[in-house]
């Protein structure tokens, strides 16, 4: 009986707009009171976040803007999962494009959440690697942004600032700090 207390419904989905970056489709779904509506839904890709942290207990990350939100501040590096590669595939990939630094060692999987899901599908799988070796100059140029290696010691900081972007980041390292037992430093 507690599992059907609150419990939505749906009846199907149709999809009014679909690209590569956005799927939105309206679901036919009754409310625990009984109502039924059609309620929109986000669809977005699988997002893979790398976590690297060096044995000087920084955290690889870019220092950018997005202009969505009109902000400067730090991500950690990643991107959305392409068809026929594997999440951490991608974590790697996007961290040495986006970098210039190669994740070094075996990945852990640290954390996979959604960030919005009472609107929005955006499944996001967090990987942690304890390294990375210096490769050359990023290659992807639309994620310009000064390459940083960050002091784990300053995360609860740049959170209360508002200068970590993306649940992304937050959460991954809040969620990695946590699991350490506490702040960094």
């Amino acid at each position: 009986m507690a599992e059907k207390r609150g419990g939505w419904r749906t009846f199907g989905e149709k999809t009014i707009y679909d690209n590569r970056w956005v799927r939105l489709g309206l679901v036919d779904v009754e409310a625990p009171n009984g109502e039924r509506w059609e309620y929109h839904v986000v669809h977005l890709d699988r997002i893979a976040v790398a976590l690297i942290v060096d044995d000087q207990d920084r955290v690889l990350m870019l220092w950018r803007n997005r202009f969505v939100i009109e902000q400067w501040g730090y991500e950690l590096l990643g991107g959305m999962v392409d068809e026929g590669e594997d999440a951490v595939g991608t974590a790697a990939r996007e961290a040495e494009e986006e970098s210039g630094w190669r994740p070094l060692g075996e990945p852990e999987r640290l954390v996979s959440f959604e960030p919005l899901p009472g609107q929005v599908t955006a499944p996001v799988d967090v990987f942690l690697w304890r390294g990375a070796e210096r490769m050359g100059e990023p290659t992807d140029t639309e994620e310009v942004g000064r390459v940083e290696w960050v002091p784990l010691s300053r995360v609860p900081e740049l959170a209360r600032r508002g200068e970590l972007l993306g649940s992304g980041t937050l959460v991954a390292l809040l969620y990695y700090l946590a699991s350490r037992g506490g702040a960094a430093g």
